[in-house]
């Protein structure tokens, strides 16, 4: 069969370095970084103080109040940035728009945390008869997809996808194919996570994963470069609207960009460890998917997150695919800036890869002043530069050995 083609026409982002699209982009592209010391408890006894926190977040004109109050930050954050898409796309007061082939998918890598945090220790305290009514379905995975379709009564598919920091890679090249092969006209696909919590920072603490560089929280983050540390956490969300093409041009939509790649592979190897051959295959699948070459490719936004052993194997990964072209690449990491969204990286990920499209710039990987020579492609240092694009991949990889690739394309 033919495939139907995927178009990107609305956008939606929560993030530590804005609350909208146009700032969050603004700020991308001139190099701003939105990590400093945590707020949302206390850290005194933690190894590592600091994160990139959502700031001045409100759901005030996105999402009723007392359903707010009844669900976790990472819902909250999910339905504005898929309120924002919805909005830029057009979709809120659009007559004709067929509800039930309008489709969610919507995931988390760790979902609602924080609730449970907080009800873990209201039950230890107070006894079971004070844990609420609400309490689970304010922290389910799946309920971004479930408030936004509720909302807006879309009625086509709804779920989540949870797959670690490569979660919503998957929920948009799953989303993508419903509307390839017929089953949707429209899909909602991201994802939100806010898992700054003690028991979420500490949990990555034990692991050795985060960076400690409490004296200087905003050079904390600095993908390949030699003074990296680990990963600084992040949170925060994104929603793309996808449309089939016919269906976007019909109704006068502004399309930022065609989906047009998807690869997901594991490295059955271990739970945290990568391996070369899982991102390596993935970014292949991808390609294949997209039906072009690797010359083609103008630009990577890579997992980059900042580990000393991560950074070196993506870029391994990379070289294995891309073979002579690795060096033609412009490869950036926006995690230098808004630090790992875990379960919402890719999705913001996707975001700011679309962009780049869009806009014809490359944004910068910050904080990389001393190059490690193992790490030897272009990651377009401290700051951003023009460059016309036809294609963009975003790679997400996650525990577990899972991988996620998606390929975008200028319009």
């Amino acid at each position: 069969m033919t495939k139907r083609r995927v178009v990107v026409t609305g956008l939606g982002i929560v993030s530590p370095v804005g609350n909208d699209l146009t700032s969050s982009w603004n700020n991308i592209i001139n190099g701003v970084s939105g990590i400093d010391l945590i707020t949302h408890f206390d850290t005194t006894n933690f190894a590592t103080k600091f994160a990139g926190e959502v700031k001045n977040f409100s759901t005030d004109g996105f999402f009723d109040a007392k359903e707010a109050r009844r669900t976790d930050r990472f819902i909250q954050m999910g339905v504005v940035a898929g309120v924002q898409a919805v909005r830029d796309a057009g979709l809120e007061d659009l007559a004709n728009l067929d509800k039930e082939r309008v489709g969610l998918i919507i995931g988390s890598g760790i979902g609602g945390l924080p609730t449970i945090e907080n009800h873990t220790l209201i039950l230890k305290d107070k006894g079971p008869r004070k844990i609420g009514p609400f309490f689970i379905p304010g922290a389910l995975g799946n309920m971004i997809a479930g408030q936004l379709s509720i909302l807006y009564g879309y009625k086509g598919v709804s779920y989540g996808i949870v797959s670690a920091c490569a979660s919503s890679n998957h929920c948009i090249g799953d989303a993508a194919r419903y509307i390839e092969y017929g089953d949707c006209d429209v899909m909602l696909a991201g994802g939100a996570e806010s898992s700054i919590c003690g028991t979420g920072v500490a949990g990555f603490n034990s692991l050795k994963a985060l960076s400690t560089r409490n004296d200087d929280p905003k050079a904390a983050s600095r993908p390949w470069d030699k003074g990296r540390d680990g990963f600084v956490m992040g949170e925060g969300s994104a929603v793309l609207v996808l449309e089939e093409y016919e269906h976007a041009v019909k109704r006068g939509a502004k399309i930022y960009a065609e989906v047009v790649g998807f690869g997901a592979t594991s490295d059955a190897y271990h739970i945290t460890s990568p391996t070369v051959d899982g991102p390596a295959r993935s970014m292949k699948m991808a390609l294949k998917n997209a039906a072009i070459n690797p010359d083609q490719v103008g630009y990577i936004n890579a997992h980059g997150t900042s580990t000393p052993v991560g950074d070196i194997n993506e870029t391994n990964a990379v070289k294995q695919v891309f073979g002579d072209h690795a060096y033609n690449l412009s490869v950036s990491s926006t995690k230098s800036m808004t630090g790992h969204l875990l379960g919402a990286a890719s999705a913001i990920e996707a975001v700011f890869s679309i962009m780049a499209i869009k806009d014809s710039i490359i944004p910068p990987t910050i904080n990389l002043v001393d190059q490690d020579p193992e790490c030897d492609l272009d990651y377009t240092a401290n700051v951003a530069k023009p460059k016309a694009l036809e294609f963009a991949m975003s790679n997400s990889f996650g525990f577990g050995g899972t991988n996620s690739t998606v390929i975008f394309k200028k319009v």
